[in-house]
């Protein structure tokens, strides 16, 4: 990708707004409803997550289906659901343990869902819970569900971490030798070599590149300071700060891990979410009051090598027109905080008509949002970014933010690796 000229020779400052977090529910605007003839309206009921920590504390001793469960369960205690009232139970996750490659089941039954309730596990790195919603959303739109529980966790104090490929071929030809001989003359081609580890990391396969140095990389191109990126990152904890003092952050459940009890806590990789979505008439049936309905969403793609970070500005123009909305309309923003560097090149590729003309086919750019609507009670620079587990609190924090700020519209917007992203529009449910 290009430097952008008109991003990196401007002298806009993008400040940033520090601003009180009000308690108090405010009455929501009265706006068009996103409605559409013959479509279901999908509500988001309830939403919680498990403390998001970092890895290789607390939770160490734990597995990913023991965060999950904790989510399911602090789900069914929030709702009081019936056990056997879902219809369907998908989750997301990045990095997969072998034992549980499909965690949803292993959580549901843990959490003692019953064991007729379908359940499966999806990927796309870090719009993994994303996947798991609007595959729930699909679900009740078509008619085959009413009540589906969507969630994603990840686990990085104990990733898989494998042999070499040379060490594991010799495994599984001794595995299958016949004599004696055989096996030994395996065994002595072992060499030092062999016992090298392969580790995880968090690069792209294509490009082999780590997701950080594609953000320094990113930020360069758009003419990012380092100030800003301090400052920005600064914003993040301080919000995040304020709204756990006023007790806003109240999807975090309180969750006892043996030897330890954990309370919300910040800069974190392992955590879980769950979010109970249906279909408003089976909600209403049930006695529930929904938070918020689900419209619109997209998933884009982009080149993974210079424009790894940007789904937020290729998914938000999109989403925005299929819902028939602009900027101006959105209440309320939340946008995945990967990197701060990502974030403020994202807000100014947002700015952009060079960007939107050059890069995205459009005839002027969409605009960024408005920082006094944007991510005020923190984001995953501060709250921490479990992978697969992220979504799930964005859309739970717009509902909760539209119904404390009296807005109508929110907006999801969230990148991820492989040059893909995601953005939903949220509706609030009248009060």
């Amino acid at each position: 990708m290009n430097r952008c000229p008109e991003l990196v020779m401007s002298h806009t400052v993008y400040y940033i707004f520090f601003v009180s977090v009000c308690v108090c529910p405010v009455q929501t605007k009265s706006k068009k409803t996103l409605a559409k003839p013959g479509v279901k309206n999908v509500v988001l009921v309830e939403g919680v997550r498990t403390p998001f920590l970092l890895s290789g504390t607390t939770y160490a001793d734990l597995m990913p289906h023991d965060l999950a469960r904790a989510a399911l369960q602090g789900l069914l205690h929030k709702t009081s659901l019936p056990k056997d009232a879902v219809d369907y139970i998908i989750y997301g996750t990045v990095i997969q343990e072998v034992k549980t490659s499909n965690v949803a089941r292993e959580a549901s039954l843990g959490a003692g869902f019953s064991d007729k309730i379908p359940s499966h596990t999806v990927t796309m790195a870090c719009i993994s819970s994303n996947v798991a919603m609007t595959t729930g959303v699909g679900l009740i739109t078509s008619g085959q569900c009413d009540t589906i529980v969507a969630g994603g966790v990840e686990f990085m104090s104990d990733v898989p971490i494998r042999h070499s490929r040379k060490m594991r071929k010799t495994m599984l030809a001794l595995n299958r030798a016949k004599t004696l001989g055989q096996r030994l003359s395996l065994i002595g081609s072992i060499r030092m070599a062999h016992l090298t580890p392969e580790l995880p990391a968090v690069a792209e396969f294509s490009t082999a590149e780590t997701m950080g140095h594609s953000a320094d990389r990113l930020a360069a191109a758009f003419g990012v300071t380092r100030l800003e990126q301090d400052e920005f990152a600064l914003r993040s904890h301080t919000l995040a700060k304020q709204a756990q003092d006023a007790g806003l952050l109240s999807d975090v459940i309180s969750f006892k891990v043996p030897g330890n009890h954990v309370d919300s806590s910040v800069t974190a990789t392992d955590g879980a979410s769950a979010v109970l979505i249906m279909s408003e008439e089976k909600a209403l049936a049930m006695g529930y009051k929904p938070k918020a309905y689900l419209r619109d969403f997209v998933f884009v793609s982009q080149d993974p090598k210079d424009q790894l970070l940007l789904g937020p500005t290729y998914g938000t123009p999109k989403v925005l027109a299929r819902a028939g909305l602009t900027m101006d309309d959105i209440d309320v923003f939340e946008f995945h905080e990967a990197f701060a560097g990502q974030i403020m090149a994202n807000l100014k590729a947002l700015d952009s008509d060079w960007f939107a003309q050059t890069y995205m086919g459009r005839k002027a750019k969409v605009g960024a949002p408005a920082m006094e609507k944007f991510n005020l009670w923190g984001g995953s620079l501060s709250l921490g970014h479990p992978f697969g587990a992220t979504g799930c609190r964005l859309v739970t924090t717009v509902a909760h933010r539209l119904q404390k700020e009296g807005g109508q519209y929110g907006l999801v917007a969230a990148c991820a690796a492989g040059g893909q992203g995601h953005a939903m529009v949220i509706e609030a449910y009248p009060q």
